[in-house]
């Protein structure tokens, strides 16, 4: 599953170790909307309840408060956030606890890239709301990045390769303009881009999009105008 649905998507990391913490951290922020850091279970719940993140990856062994009893503490308030469990020992006990607290992982450490990116790709199959991952682009007409459709009136608009990946990034990026250099490196990386090229793809969506959506900011690059009401 691709990476692009996570930059919807704010986390809650907790470790105690605070190299595996800042580690893990440093990477989900490349990958992730927002991400939040606490050292234990107390100092998490403090983050949880002001914060609502989408999906917390939490340690088992901390001081003060534990991952499971911080997990059974959520739980009892909310549903929906995804809780992933991360521990040095696999031991049945844990297990079991993890099933019933509706956990949506159990990860052994070490903890790597990989095995963060398979946790997070299950959660995002679990979020009953698709909604966190669209961006209005009319009153009738958003992009999804979950569905990679745009969906205008009611109808599916499929787009292609290249239309995924540069309205992915403008998407992420919208409160802002999106550089040439930013293009390049998103959609033709090996090829290089050439004025012809992003031309014809701008020109391509724009025909998917309200007029509009897609403004060409001279000299600079390219921005996405999203539709806030009114």
């Amino acid at each position: 599953m691709s990476t692009e649905f996570l930059k919807n998507l704010t986390i809650l990391y907790v470790e105690d170790e605070e190299p595996i913490r800042k580690n893990a951290a440093e990477y989900l922020r490349r990958i992730c909307k927002e991400v939040f850091e606490a050292k234990d279970g107390k100092e998490a719940l403090g983050i949880w309840k002001e914060s609502q993140p989408d999906i917390i990856i939490t340690d088992i062994n901390m001081p003060r408060l534990n991952g499971l009893d911080m997990a059974r503490y959520i739980r009892t308030h909310d549903t929906q956030v995804q809780i992933i469990i991360a521990t040095a020992h696999s031991d049945t006990e844990y297990l079991m606890q993890a099933v019933e607290l509706q956990l949506v992982k159990y990860l052994i450490k070490p903890i790597t890239k990989e095995k963060l990116l398979g946790a997070l790709n299950q959660s995002i199959k679990l979020f009953e709301d698709k909604s966190k991952f669209a961006i209005s682009l009319s009153e009738t007409c958003s992009y999804n990045a979950y569905t990679q459709l745009i969906i205008c009136d009611g109808k599916e608009i499929k787009l292609t390769k290249n239309e995924l990946l540069f309205l992915d990034l403008l998407s992420h990026h919208h409160t802002r303009i999106v550089r040439y250099e930013e293009i390049e490196n998103a959609v033709w990386p090996y090829d290089g881009m050439s004025q012809d090229a992003i031309r014809s793809l701008v020109r391509g969506l724009r025909k998917k999009v309200p007029d509009g959506a897609i403004e060409n900011v001279s000299g600079s690059g390219y921005k996405l105008n999203v539709y806030t009401g009114g």
